[in-house]
């Protein structure tokens, strides 16, 4: 889902030949938008400024140490394109930041970039701080759709904010995988609860029960439309990362988030292992199919979530997203861009309450 990263739950697109195209009438929409800009850089609040201390990162997990070597200039670092390096330091970035010791995921299953999926929390919390400053976050109730393996949404806003998280997922691996990191990790016994989406058509049915109210809902949708295409993905990947290199012979801060989904074959350039994973990467009609049919199924449960939220990797789809918002009948949406050196990512989030409603709520949670 931990993201980008992740399997997620997605819905049959109806004939999804060109995801964009408007085949009904133009629809009169009051809803509000809002653009929030981002500073260069990682949030403030974000744990991970600056370059890697492999330090103190191999003192709290010390088999990290023989995958550290030195780049040209004699600064500490990993191989970004050996999938068992991204994961140790993955490892021992939860244990150093936030006391999660007991983590892994299993083989081919995507290891996310920790750094930009903690950015979506720490501005999502902003989007809740700005409509009610005395906001109690331990009060707040989160859902994350397409939990994943990794289970690193969950892990962020537990920790940082004392959210409690419900994460989802088609995946029975990955339930299992994310449940048994919450429950074997104090800082997350008993605020992590994952549970299996059985119905690939749908995100909140069959998760979101009757008599339960969310605050925020986290997702890190699946962007490519076939196999193909990711793999295409996977090889700009690899240039990308080796382009990268630079001076330093180390991949830039900013080109991590590519980092965590290669998987290294026998006697072969790296490839992506997708293993039954293919939620985590794409579905048919690609990223755009999948947040239309999310905004729609979405307003089956204005009553019982404030604000719905979702990464968009394409940029083009903030234009559709917003469409698809207008007719489903959404009141607010906003979009939340983030800015790492020349990477920008966005998420998008929406309410079907006003202001007014949405201020009402959150007062109900505030110290």
């Amino acid at each position: 889902m931990s993201s980008n990263q992740t399997p997620r739950s997605k819905r049959k697109p109806n004939g999804n030949k060109a995801a964009h195209k408007n085949q009904s009438a133009p629809v009169t929409s009051t809803m509000q938008v809002t653009k929030v800009a981002s500073k260069a850089g990682l949030h403030k609040r974000n744990l991970h400024q600056g370059r890697y201390d492999f330090v103190k990162l191999v003192k709290v997990l010390p088999e990290l140490a023989k995958h550290v070597v030195l780049n040209p200039v004699g600064e500490q670092t990993i191989r970004f394109d050996d999938p068992q390096a991204v994961k140790l330091l993955n490892k021992a970035l939860l244990a150093q930041h936030y006391s999660v010791t007991q983590w892994d995921i299993p083989d081919g299953y995507l290891c996310p970039p920790i750094p930009g999926r903690a950015d979506y929390i720490h501005r999502l919390a902003d989007l809740l701080n700005n409509e009610a400053p005395q906001l109690n976050h331990r009060l707040v109730k989160a859902l994350d759709i397409g939990v994943g393996a990794n289970c690193i949404y969950p892990i962020v806003g537990v920790t940082q904010y004392g959210w409690h998280y419900t994460g989802s997922d088609v995946d029975s691996v990955s339930v299992d995988n994310s449940n048994q990191i919450a429950n074997h990790n104090l800082p997350l016994k008993g605020k992590v609860e994952c549970r299996l989406q059985t119905d690939s058509r749908h995100y909140f049915k069959g998760i979101i029960e009757p008599n339960e109210f969310y605050d925020v809902t986290t997702c890190n949708p699946p962007f490519h439309a076939s196999l193909a295409e990711a793999q295409q993905g996977t090889e700009r990947k690899l240039a990308n990362l080796n382009a990268h290199k630079g001076k330093r012979g180390h991949v830039k801060p900013e080109h991590k988030a590519n980092q965590g989904t290669v998987q290294q074959a026998k006697g072969n350039k790296p490839t992506l292992n997708f293993g039954g994973q293919k939620a985590e990467l794409w579905c048919p009609g690609g990223e755009a199919a999948f947040v239309k049919n999310m905004a729609f199924e979405s307003r089956d449960f204005a009553h019982q979530v404030l604000w719905f939220t979702t990464l968009i990797s394409k940029k083009d789809n903030v234009r559709w997203l917003r469409k698809q918002l207008e007719k489903a009948g959404a009141k607010q949406m906003t979009v939340v861009e983030m800015s790492q050196g020349q990477k920008v990512s966005r998420f998008v989030a929406w309410s079907f309450k006003d202001k007014a409603e949405r201020q009402a709520w959150l007062k109900l949670k505030s110290h």
